[in-house]
């Protein structure tokens, strides 16, 4: 085994659709897998997968060794790319030592992890008994984790291998939950004399909600709700307004359709608008643009009051960071994320946030901060898809072991950090009990947005730290 087999099989892993809640074709991969190698697979009423394999001669007396991941992944895409995530494979380039994919995610989170567990499962390694979990729909709500049965794998000491940065080894994460907003409207006539308008804010980065939520990135869906405030007074119906995805990405795009008496004077303080955002975020997000142009459309307006509380609360809503640890340097400790607001269907427009953080009750706080903004503006508004977070444990021993190896490979002590996203961790640890667990991978950058990519001189030394760690373990 080593780093160039763990590519290739990732390579094969871009060719199957693995969308979050239809990951029926990775399952299946993964069945297969383990029956042309004769190796024990099991798989639960979910679709999680265990592949298990017994332990090399000499290591039967080594306890069971958890590694695990999840076969789904985040689809974002570039707005007018052609791409279907259902029945196409992932295009992707390397370039300058990095993996690439240019125009939609690259599904590196997790798909590198589970091909150097099937690495491992290939491999004729001197290690003792490896159980190898794949579970379902981690990026939208960590089901598959949710719904394993205990015994579903028997061993007390779990690698998850889902991190973004070598070197770093994550003993603790953050819990989270989305919180939904609901509002109900009616349509109204169109104001005599005013005419449509398309507006565009596109091209900003967005990226993971927990691991890129400090990094000062715009929130299209926010700053078109700020635009959109400035412009009530002048006079505004709204028609139309959609922006971003997933509960756990970034709002890269927001466009919104809306209908003003002086469709040139509007045009013309967006375009400056946009000069504003472009000196404002210069450094975190340098490609974000705007772009307004006349638009025909027959669609009705929304009703004017409800228009306005969305607007404004939109604009109200707590997006970034809330707090930071007052435990760890640097850590962020609670935040929330403005995620997609669109028109879910007729006669109601749907908001979507999630809110994260390492405490339970800041986590709630956060939620509820959020579900005041909107039932203040007139919304229903729930909770759903909650998770715990991950308590660090210094004492660990797969820990030691893991920072050992790192020195010995590496001539330096890794960083031992905990982490804002969410990790399978935290669950397995509510519901299994006393697990000794870590957290590591390779260099991904901008997962959960279009141009994610996989480090690839990163991958060498996850793997060979991956192997040793096995190996070694006792």
């Amino acid at each position: 085994m080593n780093s160039s087999k763990v590519l290739e099989i990732f390579k094969e892993i871009t060719r199957i659709p693995r969308e979050s809640g239809h990951e029926e074709p990775m399952t299946a991969f993964l069945q297969q897998f383990a029956k042309d190698r004769n190796l024990e697979c099991k798989t639960d009423a979910t679709g999680n997968v265990c592949i298990i394999k017994e332990a090399s001669p000499g290591k039967e007396g080594v306890p069971a060794l958890v590694l695990q991941g999840h076969q789904d992944m985040v689809c974002e895409k570039r707005g007018g790319v052609d791409h279907d995530f259902l029945k196409d494979p992932i295009k992707y380039v390397v370039e300058d030592g990095w993996m690439i994919a240019k125009d939609t995610t690259l599904g590196a989170d997790d798909g590198i992890g589970v091909a150097a567990m099937l690495a491992l499962l290939e491999s004729d390694l001197p290690m003792g008994r490896i159980e190898c979990v794949f579970t379902i729909s981690e990026e939208t709500g960590m089901d598959g984790a949710f719904a394993m049965e205990p015994g579903f794998f028997t061993g007390r000491t779990l690698i998850n291998l889902d991190s973004e940065d070598e070197g770093q080894m994550f003993i603790g994460c953050a819990g989270g939950l989305d919180t939904i907003a609901r509002f109900a409207y009616e349509r109204e006539d169109l104001a005599p004399g005013y005419v449509p308008v398309r507006l565009e804010i596109g091209g900003a980065q967005g990226g993971h909600s927990g691991d890129d939520i400090n990094k000062e990135r715009v929130n299209t869906i926010q700053q078109m709700a700020r635009f959109l405030s400035s412009e009530l007074p002048h006079g505004l119906q709204l028609i139309m307004i959609k922006g971003g995805n997933k509960p756990n990405a970034i709002a890269r795009e927001c466009e919104a359709i809306v209908a003003v008496p002086d469709k040139d004077a509007l045009i013309s303080r967006f375009n400056d608008f946009g000069g504003d955002l472009s000196h404002e975020y210069s450094k975190s997000d340098p490609d974000v643009y705007v772009s307004a142009a006349a638009f025909r459309c027959t669609e009705k307006p929304v009703c004017s009051a409800v228009a306005e509380r969305l607007i404004r609360s939109l604009f109200a809503c707590p997006h970034g960071v809330e707090a930071m640890s007052q435990d760890i340097p640097g850590l962020v400790e609670t935040s929330s994320n403005l995620a997609a607001v669109r028109m879910q269907r007729q006669g109601e427009i749907e908001v979507v946030t999630s809110q994260r953080s390492s405490i339970g009750s800041a986590r709630k706080m956060m939620a509820a901060k959020v579900e005041a903004c909107f039932v203040l503006a007139g919304a229903q508004v729930e909770h759903n898809s909650e998770y715990p977070g991950w308590k660090p444990n210094l004492d660990s021993k797969i820990l030691k072991v893991c920072v050992d190896s790192y020195r010995k490979l590496f001539g330096r002590d890794p960083e031992v950090k905990a982490i804002h996203a969410g990790l399978e961790c935290g669950l397995f640890g509510e519901k299994f009990g006393d697990l000794d667990m870590i957290s590591f991978g390779p260099t991904l950058r901008g997962v959960h947005a279009p141009g994610e990519k996989l480090e690839l001189a990163s991958l060498d030394k996850f793997t060979d730290h991956l192997i040793d760690v096995v190996t070694s373990f006792s």
